[in-house]
């Protein structure tokens, strides 16, 4: 089967989501866990986390399992699976919904797995700007070295992370917060 990443080359993510939204499984769930487990302790929950693209909820079910309790989904694509598979809420929000000012709620932190290197770079400042008005730290996990939010004025990288699949691949975790200057 071929990978996700030329499934969305090849038919765009929209499309992609269209076909298979019900059926998605991020193959990298072991090294989600493994990265949220290991620098759960830098990650600030305690006023709930909004598990932003949400897909499958492997992030949620990842950190229901190390006792996280206040969990929001949100996913414009895969809401049913996400409800389905965690029993939780899930916002209907894409990018371009949070970037016209979509109420996301108020969180700790947002979490977003394997999907903001997907926000076009022309838009990527404004979605931080917004995820940025609902919670003061904003964790990335990605095979990517992109995006590197640390490159947009007023933000700052606070903790990077990873961790490699069988393959050797890597998976970045990276924790950002809202600089002062």
């Amino acid at each position: 089967m071929k990978a996700i990443r030329h499934l969305y080359e090849e038919h765009g993510a929209e499309n992609y989501y269209r076909d298979h939204a019900d059926s998605y499984a991020n193959p990298h769930f072991p090294q989600i866990a493994a990265l949220l487990q290991d620098n759960l302790g830098h990650i600030n929950h305690a006023g709930g986390v909004l598990d932003f693209c949400a897909g499958g909820g492997e992030v949620s079910l990842a950190l229901a399992a190390l006792g996280v309790g206040n969990i929001t989904g949100c996913d414009p694509f895969t809401y049913d699976l996400y409800e389905k598979n965690t029993g939780r809420p899930c916002l209907r929000y894409s990018f371009k919904d949070v970037i016209k000012g979509a109420a996301l709620g108020q969180y700790s932190t947002i979490i977003c797995s394997f999907a903001m290197h997907l926000c076009p770079a022309k838009d990527l400042f404004s979605l931080c700007w917004q995820l940025f008005q609902a919670a003061p730290q904003i964790v990335i996990i990605t095979p990517h070295k992109r995006p590197e939010l640390d490159q947009i004025p007023g933000i700052r990288l606070v903790r990077e992370d990873s961790a490699f699949t069988e393959k050797e691949k890597r998976v970045r975790l990276r924790i950002y917060e809202r600089s002062d200057g």
